[in-house]
């Protein structure tokens, strides 16, 4: 508490009571606090940070930390999903603290007592701090409330003297953090000749005509590749495959459903309760104690209702209705209470017939379209067999459909229509929205009307019988199968059985493809408890919400350069793009003439094109994208002069430019320059941060324990 004594002994202000209980802060972890002792087995460490061991002690103490910050901001214990992102943050914390704390010991930086004093009264306020005392009506900042505060702090809550003494505690890492990365910052330099450079590629245009052939023009199936070019490709591109350590399972799940026996139950059960609350004397105590969901007192227009209700309407005082089956509950509303609302709402059917452009010989068409259509509905025509067969969006299935809705949630012209109808029926002319014209049909006249409902609500959930016997079915599974093959050959011959595959599954995923919090089978396929999951272990039966997973792990890899078997689509479609360049290449090779000849020498999958306002700095070519060799090359030759072949990025390309406007070089370049230096350290933080992490060698292991 060395900054609290130092500001008390510092200020002679009265003491006082500020209510910040808002105060936080940044998520904490003593971040210069604990040491790190070396033990002499790997039992309790979660990894390893430049060379020391990371005891799980010290990381659970980090963890916590992180932990009673989340409860303090967020006013609730984290659950799950929240508990693996602060392991994370715990982790990054760690990282920090040692690696980081190495390079500050390197250079010498510290932080002095005046500095800290200095970020909580001085003339350089931290930011949190500012923020946390700044009157919200007047927006101004009352530097005395903060040493008033921190005077009583021995009188406050104890968690309010833990969220302070977390929030002192990163004082000191922040700013050394702060220190150490602007001195790498300060050192960005650009020079004069980059800035030059910069602004011509910037302001240097083109107009071109190329020779496109894609690679898509030759099939796939005519390119056959090997191993031994797809490993040379990748010995040669390592740099952009870099990854993590992952591992790949094959699996299936068995899903733990209400059986029919479980729904009838289900059934039964809300319609005894259906008679009972006919004559409930407190019907929101009925519900709080018979219902899945709680009770809800406010009153809702058909727009909110469920479909089974509104069928109902309208609905009387003090009838039940029900029980209806939705969704996988059952249910039963009574009707509490009925007031005319604020808004009406409607409900209508419409087919949407949009102009094929923006010309006014397009908007005709549509009207003119519109117009017959409703004429043949006039005439007998099926609405909604008309909207399936001519609308144009998402209620082409419904048939025009667009249920009930509240006004304030449709287009005003559309929504005009509809409420000023007084009736059901089909609107006598199209109306024109944004959208284009609209055949409209009226299906429940506008209401006001609302409705106060007390629902009792019952999930249609499996029993414990059914659930114990999708176990049983799970773990009979496993009892077939010792191997990746005979895994493969139970869950062929079991047709309901869906084989799924997950690739490159990360040390620290909490889901298996669809499969949320299943944080179990990724610890299980990195290994656990100290034995290694191998190639072709098949794992025991585990528990992932509502069904059973079996899984075997297929493949594994470790961090640093992928292999071929787990890159093989994506590198066979370089691999075939570079071959099929090498066939193109040959055959456009000493044609001679115009692009125009050449491409009818070549055949039809050669195309001439013209691109205007080329942008040298881009490497884009409008209408094809990116191909930074081509727009390099165009700005090397003069005009009327063609390249040879060019190896593109979708396939080969000879470029022609026709004008070339080189951008002359800027009297002042301060402007440049102020923008390259701002782009190069708004990066810095987060390659500062990478380039220390990446010279610390970390280890984590934290699936061990988590």
């Amino acid at each position: 508490m060395a900054l609290i004594n130092t500001i008390r002994e510092k200020s002679g202000w009265a003491v006082g009571t500020v209510a910040i209980g808002m105060l936080l802060f940044i998520v904490g972890g003593d971040l210069i606090g604990g040491k790190n002792r070396l033990f002499g087995g790997n039992e309790n460490v979660v990894g390893e940070v430049a060379g020391e061991k990371v005891e799980l002690a010290d990381f659970n103490n980090a963890l916590e930390q992180a932990k009673q910050s989340f409860v303090q901001q967020q006013g609730r214990q984290p659950d799950e999903q929240a508990m693996s992102y602060l392991r994370d943050q715990a982790w990054n914390q760690t990282i920090f603290r040692i690696a980081f704390q190495k390079e500050f010991d390197k250079l010498g930086l510290t932080v002095s007592d005046d500095e800290l004093t200095d970020m909580v009264q001085g003339k350089n306020i931290h930011p949190s701090i500012r923020q946390a005392f700044t009157d919200p009506k007047t927006g101004q900042f009352d530097r005395t409330k903060i040493v008033t505060y921190l005077q009583g702090l021995d009188k406050l809550p104890p968690d309010a003297q833990a969220a302070w003494q977390n929030f002192e505690a990163n004082l000191g890492p922040e700013r050394m953090a702060q220190k150490y990365n602007n001195l790498l910052k300060l050192s960005t330099y650009v020079t004069t000749a980059e800035a030059k450079r910069f602004n011509e590629d910037q302001n240097s245009r083109a107009s071109m005509r190329y020779l496109f052939v894609p690679y898509f023009s030759i099939s796939d199936s005519a390119v056959k590749v090997t191993d031994e070019q797809l490993q040379a490709y990748l010995d040669k591109n390592k740099a952009r495959y870099k990854v993590e350590d992952g591992r790949d399972l094959e699996y299936v799940t068995i899903p733990v459903v209400a059986s029919k026996e479980d729904t009838a139950a289900v059934r039964e059960t809300v319609a005894q309760l259906a008679t009972q609350f006919t004559t409930a004397p407190n019907d929101s105590l009925f519900v709080k104690l018979n219902s899945d969901q709680p009770y809800n007192d406010n009153y809702v227009s058909p727009a909110d209702m469920p479909e089974k209700l509104r069928q109902q309407l309208p609905l009387t005082v003090g009838q039940v209705y029900g029980p209806y089956a939705e969704n996988g509950t059952v249910s039963l509303h009574k009707v509490t209470g009925q007031k005319a609302g604020t808004q009406s709402a409607a409900r209508a059917s419409h087919i949407l017939i949009k102009p094929e452009g923006t010309t006014p010989e397009a908007e005709a068409a549509a009207l003119a379209k519109a117009k017959d259509l409703l004429a043949k509905i006039k005439g007998g025509a099926d609405f909604a067999a008309m909207a399936r067969q001519f609308g144009t969006d998402g209620t082409v299935s419904t048939g025009g459909d667009l249920g009930w809705f509240q006004q304030g949630r449709m287009v005003p012209e559309f929504e005009k229509a509809i409420f000023g109808a007084t009736s059901t029926g089909l609107l006598p002319a199209p109306v024109k929205t944004s959208f284009g014209y609209h055949i409209i049909k009226i299906t429940a006249p506008k209401t006001n009307q609302t409705y106060q409902l007390a629902t009792v609500q019952k999930k249609m959930e499996p029993s414990e019988a059914t659930r114990e016997a999708a176990y049983a079915k799970a773990q009979a599974l496993k009892g077939q199968v010792t191997d990746l093959e005979s895994f493969r050959k139970v869950v062929a011959k079991e047709k309901v059985l869906q084989k799924q595959e997950v690739k490159g599954l990360g040390r620290g995923d909490q889901a298996v493809n669809s499969l949320q919090g299943a944080r179990e089978i990724v610890r299980w396929a990195y290994g656990v408890g100290g034995k290694k999951t191998e190639v072709g272990d098949v794992s025991d039966v585990f528990e992932v919400g509502d069904q059973y997973v079996v899984a075997v792990l297929t493949g594994q890899r470790s961090k640093g350069t992928a292999d071929v078997a787990s890159l093989r689509p994506e590198l066979s479609a370089a691999v075939r793009n570079e071959e099929k360049a090498k066939q193109i290449i040959s055959k456009l090779n000493g044609k001679t003439g115009a692009l125009e000849q050449i491409a009818t020498t070549y055949g039809a999958a050669a195309q001439v094109k013209t691109a205007d306002g080329v942008v040298l700095g881009s490497g884009t070519i409008p209408g094809l994208g990116s191909e930074p060799l081509a727009v390099g090359k165009a700005f090397g030759l003069k005009p009327g002069q063609k390249s040879a072949p060019i190896q593109g990025e979708q396939g080969v390309l000879i470029v022609e430019p026709v004008r070339v406007d080189k951008s002359t070089s800027a009297t002042d370049l301060s402007a440049v320059r102020k923008q390259l230096t701002d782009q190069r350290t708004g990066r810095a933080d987060g390659l500062i941060y990478e380039a220390v992490k990446a010279n610390a060698n970390i280890k984590d292991e934290r699936n061990k324990f988590f």
